[in-house]
């Protein structure tokens, strides 16, 4: 649109037909009369009009040869055509119609005619315009609330988990890392193909950020049991041992509140299953195999590889080799031994992430009951 005029391309080859229509229209549009179809498209690179009125029967390159081209081209094919033609006959005006013109305007023609329909389907167009420019809006408006509500969800979280590392008094970003190496193994399960069918019904994009509250049931458990440094009674162990039933059960009544359950439906297995074992010797419930639901088998290599290289109040740091041998050992008793079989590929990976956290790494030592 220039000067708040709206522009109309009129292409037909007849020079009297051109210069006719152009002082038709002159005085509501501007027009660009144009002699040709190739003509057309070497002045469609340059100007984008409102409405394009469109002889059939041209040389070179005839109308519906034209609109076919208009509709080809993503640039263009929004533009509306409208055919003026002398053929009068209905298979000429559908095969118009089906090659995507609006409209089909039989020559000769009367003037007022022509410009009642010409501002009623540029009106169409004009609404068209606006509404897709209020969706586009609205879609902006959208995913600007939601990426608030993601920060604002993220904070929340970041400020929960922090309160629980600090509460168990473990530095250094035990949750940070615990997230980057359940991402190795998922990928890795993703590319070798393993568990497809239970990962293809998982919401990937929350899967391991659901994951920084595993740990949140140690809320509710004592600085004194956190803190110790010393082992833990028996009575002090089976405390402990409630937390992966405690924070599952903080999730389900989030859970009630909402609807949208995508992220807590896995916040909710993480937190409840991480301490099951292969053997079924785990807690809460001694789940056994393939019982254990895989975000609670994957966890449960990402939480103990980082517990034995991390300094806990009971124990100094294992090196990676050694905390990697151990999961290796642990294969089959503690672990899945499928995840763990990927895990062999992965330690140097792991290696590293612990190295970028700057783990502090000193010869093992004897690890708490609860590590």
């Amino acid at each position: 649109m220039k000067n708040g005029r709206q522009i109309i391309f009129l292409v037909d080859d007849n020079i009297t037909n051109l210069t006719a229509g152009k002082n038709m229209l002159k005085d509501h549009y501007d027009v660009f009369p144009i002699p040709s179809g190739t003509k057309l498209f070497s002045i469609l690179e340059k100007v984008k009009p409102d409405l394009i009125l469109l002889d059939v029967e041209m040389p070179e390159m005839n109308g519906y040869e034209a609109i076919k081209k208009i509709k080809e081209e993503e640039d263009t094919r929004d533009i509306p055509v409208i055919f003026l033609t002398a053929r009068n006959d209905s298979g000429s005006e559908l095969e118009g119609l089906s090659l995507g013109a609006i409209d089909y305007i039989f020559k000769p023609f009367s003037p007022p005619l022509l410009l009642k329909r010409l501002e009623n389907h540029l009106l169409i167009r004009s609404q068209q315009i606006a509404l897709r420019n209020y969706n586009d809006n609205l879609q902006q408006m959208v995913t600007k609330r939601t990426r608030q509500v993601v920060e604002l969800q993220n904070a929340i979280l970041s400020t929960v988990t922090e309160m629980v590392e600090f509460r168990d008094d473990v530095t250094g970003g035990h949750i940070e890392r615990t997230q980057n190496y359940l991402k190795l193994l998922v990928d890795k399960l993703l590319w070798e193909k393993i568990y497809g069918e239970e990962i293809s019904s998982w919401n990937l994009e929350f899967l391991v950020p659901s994951a920084q509250l595993h740990d949140v049931g140690k809320i509710a458990i004592s600085d004194t049991i956190l803190n110790k440094p010393g082992k833990l009674t028996a009575e002090e162990f089976e405390t402990m041992k409630r937390h992966p039933s405690i924070g599952e059960t903080a999730i389900e009544n989030i859970m009630k509140t909402t609807s949208e359950n995508d992220f807590l439906h896995h916040a909710r297995i993480f937190a409840g299953t991480h301490h099951e074992k292969w053997d079924g010797s785990g807690y809460p419930r001694g789940l056994k195999g393939h019982g254990i639901p895989l975000q609670g088998r994957l966890m449960a290599i990402a939480d103990v590889y980082d517990a034995l290289i991390s300094a806990r109040p009971y124990k100094q740091p294992m090196n990676p080799r050694d905390a990697g041998q151990i999961i290796i050992e642990g294969s089959g008793k503690h672990f899945d031994p499928v995840l763990v079989d990927l895990f062999r590929d992965l330690a140097p990976q792991f290696a590293l992430i612990a190295e970028y956290w700057n783990v502090t790494v000193e010869e093992p030592d004897e690890l708490k009951e609860t590590a």
